[in-house]
């Protein structure tokens, strides 16, 4: 294994996750910093309830990239030799948690991020593409029903170990990604600690799409 190669990849990894996509977005096209409007979240969500439906899904397929790229860097060490075939999925969550880590704390904007679902479905997308799909289809039809993607967010990374232990695709997972999976969602759980408070005493926002189909 090249150390060298493996830490330098770590530091691409978090700076690929602290870009922070909303941010930019909103100054360059809008002169706005979404963080100081709406949630004050730097997320996809709070860009769709304050640019739009057409920034929001620029902001969130950037996201999702920043994931996926990140965890695909343990792919391409492995075809360059400077890692064994053994570890690539074990550095692909880690890569792919350390840019959600960047996306969280972003060093390119003041350390004040969003909450990372974006850019961890882009790490699922890499890791386990099946999985991933079947995961996004549940955060829409939970967000359908409840009319919260916070909800949606928390079941989706929920179902991903899930469906893993169930063996939903009729393979014996690894125990790793199962694991993985399941500090995911606490990950995930721990960031929208206050969207749960706000679920239960019923003053969370209701989802960007509702809103956007009632304004037509």
């Amino acid at each position: 294994m090249n150390v060298l190669a493996v830490a330098v990849a770590f530091i691409i990894a978090y700076l690929l996750g602290s870009i922070p996509t909303s941010v930019w977005y909103g100054q360059t096209f809008f002169g706005v910093d979404v963080r100081n409007f709406g949630s004050g979240n730097a997320g996809a969500t709070n860009t769709f309830r304050v640019l739009g439906k057409r920034a929001g899904t620029v902001v969130m397929l950037g996201d999702v990239l920043k994931g996926y790229t990140a965890a695909l860097l343990a792919a391409w060490l492995w075809k360059l030799g400077y890692i064994p075939e053994d570890n690539v999925l074990t550095f692909k969550l880690l890569f792919g948690l350390t840019a959600v880590i960047g996306h969280l704390f972003p060093v390119f904007a003041q350390f004040r991020g969003g909450k990372g679902v974006a850019s961890l479905l882009g790490m699922v997308l890499a890791t386990h593409p099946e999985v991933a799909l079947v995961c996004i289809g549940i955060f829409l039809l939970v967000v359908v029903a409840s009319q919260y993607v916070s909800l949606g967010s928390m079941l989706a990374a929920l179902s991903f170990p899930i469906l893993l232990l169930l063996r939903v695709f009729g393979q014996k997972e690894s125990p790793l990604l199962i694991v993985f999976g399941f500090v995911v969602f606490l990950l995930v759980v721990l960031t929208h600690k206050k969207n749960i408070g706000r679920i239960l005493n019923g003053q969370e926002s209701r989802t960007v799409l509702i809103r956007l189909r009632k304004k037509k």
